[in-house]
């Protein structure tokens, strides 16, 4: 695995997780609740991660954009899952068990089949 794949899953995974509090920290937290504003101001830095993303990406995979999109959403659906039911206490149904998989083999055939 090279060096710009890792800074991509890294990166990808690090703005997923901030996405995840952003948006659903207001579930878990009366803070988070009552200062949306404050919270949305994190967009930037999020925004940001998900360009150097986006361009470590664009390296990792030879100068194709959708591994690296489908890389992205694929562990969206990973963190998202995890957070949720960690947090939320959210179950994990068949349903979500067949779509970590298949968001696991998106991973993997980017990652691993060039």
């Amino acid at each position: 695995m090279s060096k710009a794949l890792l800074y991509t899953i890294l990166i990808f995974t690090i703005t997923q997780i901030a996405v995840w509090f952003q948006t659903n920290g207001q579930f878990i937290s009366e803070w988070c609740k009552n200062n949306s504003f404050i919270l949305s101001l994190f967009g930037v830095p999020i925004s940001l991660g998900y360009i150097y993303a986006t361009i470590w990406a664009f390296i990792s995979f030879d100068n194709f954009l959708w591994p690296g999109r489908l890389l992205g959403f694929a562990l969206g659906i990973i963190s998202f899952t995890i957070l949720t039911n960690y947090y939320l206490g959210e179950g994990i149904t068949p349903k979500v068990i067949v779509s970590l998989v298949l968001a696991t083999t998106l991973v993997l055939i980017q990652a691993f089949w060039k």
